[in-house]
């Protein structure tokens, strides 16, 4: 197992511990032996050995409320010393023939898709490296079990493209 496929298969059960219903949340991957090395009070508080060679998921200010996440994520760029990215977003999915009905505006969609009785909650967890390399995990709420999570490299392809879009260079300055 790849150490982005682990640290996303941790962010899906530390997900699943604190329930539903959470606001997206976006991490920095650092090395830990970049981490331990640039910040080893941080390192020892994360419990990271010192000889371990993983990746840590360092979470990072809440996105802006009034942005979509894909605006949001538009205004990142990491510093070099991010490896990657992971982001945790829960979604609501409809069947394709619920589509047709829902209404043009933003606030009654929500309203239509969050009373749908064929809605089905999802949890994705998606990460990036600068390589290229791509994991995600998808938790649908009527299948809240840890055998039920589904995983691999494109789940969530759109997601992925915009979190690696944060690693170009033609973005605007670092985050904080």
């Amino acid at each position: 197992m790849s150490l982005l496929e682990e640290v996303v298969l941790d962010l899906e059960r530390h997900s699943a511990q604190e329930g539903w219903d959470s606001a997206p949340r976006i991490y920095a991957l650092v090395r830990s032996t970049e981490l331990r090395r640039a910040e080893p009070d941080l390192a020892d508080q994360l419990g990271l050995p010192p000889d371990a060679d993983t990746l840590a998921a360092l979470e990072q200010p809440s996105l802006p409320d009034k942005a979509s996440v894909e605006d949001a994520l538009a205004t990142i760029a990491w510093p070099d010393a991010v490896e990657g990215c992971a982001l945790v977003m829960e979604r609501i999915v409809l069947p394709p023939d619920a589509e047709d009905d829902i209404p043009e505006d933003e606030a009654e969609a929500a309203e239509y898709a969050a009373s749908h009785p064929k809605r089905e909650d999802v949890r994705m967890i998606v990460g990036v490296l600068r390589d290229g390399a791509r994991h995600s995990a998808l938790r649908l709420r009527r299948h809240d079990a840890d055998d039920e999570v589904l995983t691999g490299p494109d789940l969530v392809p759109a997601l992925a493209e915009a979190l690696a879009a944060t690693f170009e260079p033609d973005e605007p300055g670092p985050r904080g």
